[in-house]
């Protein structure tokens, strides 16, 4: 019996003032092999140089999904609380039919870097009860309509809700970490598709790697990045693997070029099996 691969993604550059950096990620990805393409949510987002611009992740996505062919499309994660859930549903179902069947919703509530942007326009933060009741009923009001639906967050916060839904992401976690969360939610859901993402910073030799680090001003011995060449990281991606993950989603720090995709596709991808 063959055993079945991992599915690899890639984020999509949302913060830019321009879409086709995006659109050039997807194509690569389309072209390379990758499984996936996904999309933050956000209306701005403050880096290290101040507040940075976003393009709107459900508006990007459904643009993404008319340039390309095969790959899915996703949101990593689609906020509950800033769209009225009708409103986002109805979304996500146009994104479904767009995309030729191609989408996957994943939702969460949000965290405290959301704060600023929700109260900047307008729009209560709420409380961690507050924020994890809206993510419940968006993952109820989403399921059953055709496309697989993700929870992202910590698993002792959404577990319960991993009943409803069809995969569970977690971001930046250890390896530890991420296998306790998946021993919690398959106890809620043994059929629920684990998930895992983060940030890499990949280059074709590992030396170039642990530069371009530099650059970016990356700590190459960070435990939240992921730094190094393709079997460097296809082996940390592996543990993950062998930790419960069905799908590795790769957050590249330069996430505008195409060179990573191509290098996740053609390089990472045949390693993880």
């Amino acid at each position: 019996m063959t055993e079945l691969r991992p599915r690899l993604g890639v984020t999509l550059p949302n913060f830019r003032d321009e879409p086709e950096s995006s659109f050039e990620i997807a194509h690569a990805a389309d072209e390379a092999g990758l499984d996936g393409v996904f999309g933050f949510d956000h209306l701005f987002r403050i880096g290290r140089t101040g507040r940075r611009p976003a393009l709107e992740g459900l508006t990007l996505l459904g643009a993404v999904a008319a340039e390309t062919r095969r790959v899915s499309v996703g949101t990593l994660v689609a906020r509950s609380t800033l769209r009225p859930h009708a409103t986002l549903v109805g979304a996500f179902d146009a994104l479904h039919r767009i995309s030729g069947g191609r989408l996957i919703a994943g939702l969460g509530s949000g965290d405290s870097e959301s704060r600023a942007e929700m109260e900047t326009y307008g729009l209560p933060f709420g409380t961690m009860e507050d924020r994890l009741e809206s993510l419940d009923e968006a993952v109820r009001a989403s399921a059953g309509r055709g496309y697989p639906v993700w929870i992202g967050g910590a698993a002792r916060h959404v577990a319960p809700m991993v009943a409803h839904a069809d995969g569970w992401n977690r971001w930046g976690s250890t390896v530890e970490l991420f296998a306790a969360g998946v021993a919690r939610v398959r106890a809620v859901n043994p059929r629920v598709v684990c998930t895992w993402g983060g940030l890499v910073v990949l280059s074709e030799f590992e030396h170039d790697a642990r530069r371009k680090a530099e650059r970016l001003e990356i700590d190459p011995d960070r435990h939240d990045v992921i730094v190094g060449g393709p079997e460097h990281v296809a082996e940390e991606m592996r543990r993950y693997v062998a930790a419960g993950a069905e799908w590795i989603i790769a957050g590249p720090i330069d996430s505008t070029d195409p060179e990573n995709t191509l290098l996740l596709g053609e390089a990472v991808l045949p390693l993880l099996t």
